[in-house]
Formats: C-alpha cells, sequence, structure tokens
C-alpha cells in the first residue's frame, strides 16, 4: 500500500468534520441588530418631544454598509413612528430636514406616515430646515404645521427630474453591440443603450408633468397657498431662507433650539425631554423594511435637486 501523504491525510481530516460535524464559533464583525433605543438629547420632565432626523438622500430598499447615515429610508421613519406611537409621553415631533430630496415614491411614502402619525395623535409637527432642504426633502417638510427654515438654508427646487445615461457612444468605442427581444414596442423604454427617441421623451414627460402636478398639489395644501401661487415658485429654482420666507414656502427663519421650544410651546407644555431614537446595525420590522435594492436598476423619477447636466 503507497504511504498517505500529508495532503491525502488533510483531506481526510476535512472530510470527517464536514460529515460528522463540528463546533465553530460565530465572530460577528458588525453589531448585531436590535431594536430602537431612545435617547434624551436635552431638557427635563416627563413629557417627551421626538426629534426625527431626515437627512441625505430620502430612497428606498435595505440599508447597505456603505451607504451608512447617508440616506434616509421609510423603513426607518415608519419604525420610529411606530414606536412613538405607542409612547403616551410623546407630545410633539420635530423634523430635523437636511436633504437634497430623493425618488418620488420614498419622499411620498414619508410624507404619508407623518401625516397618518399626525392625525392619529393628534399631535404638532415642526419643521426645521438646516442646510440644505430641497426637492423630496421641501416635499417632506409638508407634513409640519410650522417650518423653521435656518438663515443660511437653502430649499425649494420644487419639482421632478427623470434620467438616464445613454451608453450607446461608448458601447460601440467598445465593441459591444446589444441585443434585445422584447414582447411589444415599448417593453425597452428609456433603455440606456440608445437615445431616446421623440415619443419616448414626450411619454416621460407626461409621467413627469404628473408627478409635477402632484407635488405643487402638496405644497399648496401644506403651505395653505392658492394652487396657482404654489405653481408660480415651483420651477425647479432653489431659494435662500429669506427668499423663502417672502414666497410663504416657510414660516420663520430660526434653528433647531427654535423649533424645538414651538414645539413644545404649542404642545401646552411648560418643560419636556428632547428624546431621538437610535439602533445598531440593521434590525428593520416594518412592511417599508424588504424592499430590494434596486434604486438604480430602471427608470427614477426624483425630487430632488440636481445641479448641472450629465
Amino acid at each position: 500500500m503507497p504511504p498517505v501523504s500529508a495532503i491525502q491525510r488533510m483531506f481526510a481530516a476535512l472530510l470527517i468534520l464536514l460529515f460528522a460535524g463540528c463546533v465553530t464559533v460565530k465572530v460577528s464583525l458588525l453589531e448585531e441588530p436590535g431594536p430602537l433605543k431612545e435617547d434624551k438629547v436635552s431638557g427635563a420632565g416627563r413629557d417627551k418631544i421626538l426629534l426625527m432626523d431626515i437627512s441625505g438622500i430620502i430612497m428606498e430598499g435595505p440599508r447597505s454598509l456603505w451607504s451608512m447615515r447617508a440616506f434616509t429610508r421609510p423603513d426607518r421613519i415608519k419604525e420610529e413612528l411606530e414606536k412613538a406611537g405607542r409612547d403616551s409621553r410623546i407630545k410633539a415631533l420635530v423634523l430635523r430636514i437636511n436633504s437634497p430630496g430623493g425618488t418620488v415614491s420614498a419622499s411620498d411614502v414619508i410624507l404619508h406616515e407623518i401625516l397618518a402619525f399626525k392625525k392619529e395623535k393628534g399631535l404638532p409637527v415642526v419643521a426645521c430646515l438646516t442646510g440644505v432642504a430641497t426637492s423630496g426633502g421641501y416635499y417632506v417638510a409638508q407634513a409640519a404645521d410650522v417650518i423653521i427654515a435656518y438663515p443660511t438654508c437653502i430649499t425649494g427646487s420644487i419639482g421632478v427630474i427623470a434620467m438616464k445615461l445613454n451608453l450607446k457612444g461608448l458601447l460601440d468605442k467598445v465593441g459591444v453591440d446589444p441585443e434585445m427581444v422584447k414582447s411589444g414596442a415599448w417593453k425597452d423604454f428609456w433603455s440606456p443603450f440608445r437615445p431616446a427617441s421623440p415619443e419616448e421623451k414626450g411619454m416621460m414627460q407626461a409621467v413627469v408633468d404628473s408627478f409635477y402636478r402632484g407635488f405643487v398639489e402638496v405644497v399648496a395644501q401644506g403651505r395653505k397657498l392658492p394652487l396657482e401661487q404654489a405653481r408660480k415658485t415651483a420651477d425647479g429654482r432653489i431659494f435662500t431662507t429669506s427668499q423663502a420666507l417672502e414666497l410663504a414656502l416657510v414660516d420663520k427663519a430660526g434653528y433647531l433650539d427654535d423649533a424645538i421650544n414651538l414645539a413644545r410651546e404649542q404642545a401646552g407644555l411648560a418643560e419636556a425631554r428632547v428624546v431621538r431614537y437610535h439602533r445598531p446595525g440593521s434590525y428593520r420590522p416594518t412592511i417599508y423594511s424588504m424592499l430590494p435594492d434596486l434604486e438604480m436598476a430602471g427608470p427614477q423619477f426624483l425630487y430632488m435637486w440636481w445641479p448641472g447636466d450629465l
């Protein structure tokens, strides 16, 4: 019988471990996910004001490790509101908004959830616009009874944008020729592998116009403005806080402590604790949690400020 080599012995040992079973030790490089925790930010007393952060790009999908805190997603907002809804000591909500906007869908879901919470709980909501609160960020602010903006804030950019990359020139240079089998003339609508046809641009414009009308109606309702007045400000331009004040897009200039004090006054509280929720990991127990992370897989309609051409 030929001698057993070291490699053969190693392979045999691996087979024994595989089929006989072995004890393994789990080592997590990331902190395990867990439920939301409440942190006190400031103040004192039994009653609470919830400070909710809406920052970065507003979009759907699960939270990626690389994104960290760069996005606001409906699942987190939904979970925070559900936790606040179970706490009878929450007497007011302050939205701290620092976002250029994001997808139409995610912005609308967040607005819907905050409005539903506000209606159910009957408590005041104050929005504080900080650095940039444009497009979808401003859209979400329409849930507030009062909007306060930092004196240095940029807001506005009311409108919708849809974009794609036309890769045909690049593919021609590298010798790649896409092939498509489709069931109908428009099944590859807005394909990135060729220029958009006039018909496609017209169809896309119709969708953008529909979302735009919805945005204007939300602003008119939220700011209690005549529809035509809201439409005049909704040409996509950005505004400083002083300009936004003149156009009635915000109520006053101020800072976060002003928004908190106003929320406390509107709730009729002599004193209150300001609290926020946080959670390490990626615990996502709501109906918006498991949406596929496919934000850039197809045409995207954005309530977002996008300066310059691609």
